[in-house]
């Protein structure tokens, strides 16, 4: 959910602040963008060396980065971020905030933030109680603001009660929740296949392509990316799933992708059909490993089943399926004839004439055809890059 995302990390001058070097360390760790905007008194808790290791990227305090006078432009900070988050919130930053109080740089870059602003209060029990507190947090909630709730415990005075900074992992928790609610495909469900299938000859030896699957897992961390819970079935490969709203079912035949697909898309909203099916399997496998004689062997195959047109016929209003064609020739009178065969949304083209493209690349070079024969055509980018060009294309159609 955090992946690929820029996070604005405010610290202000409480002892909590201690907490926030975690919390950049596992922003970090999420795949996240961070940099980091402290008040002065904040580097009274903290080192700005510990954050700017911690964040991989330079602290900023003053309005001037350095004694030639450079200036440290608070509209690019808030422009930069796609979220804002300042932990800890002291009650004379809360004050400032609500106010609109602007004598430092973090609350120059509040200011001028055009992002969500999660904000988590840290201060003593009574200062937490008080009906400025209360009335400062009211009013920052009306802005918009989302308020993270500290917890009860042990405080710095010695006092128990209501007032210690959310934990970074709480905070990391409501973050990922408040995004992925916000998100385009927030509550869809969504199905990718990816990856080759492998079909036994025998126990040692299959029929196989070389899809590496890239495309696919693509895909499926894009949707997920973008608020949707994934369902990615996915044939032999060795790829990483990343996103925690991906559940990956592995499978290694087309019959066992075949049963998987169409399990999963009864309660699909999307359907994006990815993988390289194998269209043919052996007969009969061999039960034992085939001795080479230094005779010929001749296989018998039989078509597998087709999960596009098993899909094609279930669908039902409201869901999506995208489909993908990789031809050598005819490409756009094959794919479309294909679109319409599958009963597909949409199709995914690619050619193996056009470098770069196909099996086994990091890039990919794609159109996309829709079902009213509207065709957009993509320069070569990375499989990344045309994984956010699909699922943006999906998200137009899902609305």
């Amino acid at each position: 959910m955090l992946r690929g995302r820029n996070i604005l990390v405010g610290v202000t001058g409480g002892i909590a602040a201690y907490k926030s070097a975690l919390l950049v360390r596992l922003l970090v760790r999420k795949g996240a963008s961070v940099k980091v905007v402290m008040t002065p008194s904040a580097k009274d808790f903290i080192t700005p060396l510990t954050l700017s290791t911690l964040s991989k990227n330079p602290v900023v305090s003053d309005f001037t980065a350095s004694a030639d006078g450079t200036w440290n432009n608070h509209v690019e900070l808030g422009l930069w971020a796609d979220a804002f988050i300042i932990a800890p919130a002291t009650a004379n930053t809360l004050s400032k905030m609500a106010s609109g109080n602007c004598d430092n740089l973090l609350m120059a870059v509040y200011l001028s933030a055009r992002c969500p602003v999660y904000f988590a209060p840290a201060m003593d029990l009574d200062m937490y109680r008080h009906p400025t507190t209360r009335a400062n947090i009211e009013k920052l909630v009306s802005f918009g603001n989302r308020f993270i709730r500290p917890n009860h415990g042990e405080l710095a005075s010695g006092l128990e009660g209501e007032g210690r900074m959310a934990e970074p992992e709480e905070i990391i928790a409501f973050l990922e929740k408040d995004i992925s609610k916000r998100l385009p495909l927030s509550g869809k469900k969504a199905l990718v296949t990816a990856g080759p299938t492998q079909e036994a000859i025998d126990p040692v030896r299959f029929i196989g392509n070389h899809s590496s699957g890239k495309m696919g897992f693509a895909i499926a961390e894009e949707l997920a990316r973008q608020g949707a819970e994934v369902i990615l079935v996915c044939g032999p490969c060795a790829l990483p799933v990343k996103s925690a709203l991906i559940q990956r079912i592995d499978v290694t035949s087309a019959e066992q992708m075949y049963t998987q697909a169409v399990k999963a898309f009864g309660k699909a909203h999307i359907a994006v059909l990815a993988a390289a099916v194998a269209d043919y399997k052996p007969k009969k496998a061999a039960a034992k490993k085939i001795k080479k004689t230094g005779a010929g062997l001749a296989l018998e195959l039989e078509p597998t089943k087709d999960i596009a047109a098993a899909l094609g016929r279930q669908k039902k209003k409201g869901q999506i399926i995208v489909g993908f064609a990789l031809e050598t020739d005819n490409e756009v009178a094959n794919a479309k004839q294909k679109l319409k065969k599958k009963n597909f949304d949409m199709i995914v083209l690619n050619s193996l004439r056009d470098p770069g493209a196909g099996f086994r690349h990091d890039t990919n070079k794609i159109k996309i055809i829709d079902r009213h024969n509207k065709t957009i055509n993509f320069e070569l980018k990375s499989k990344t890059e045309a994984a956010v060009d699909i699922v943006a294309e999906i998200i137009k159609r899902s609305k």
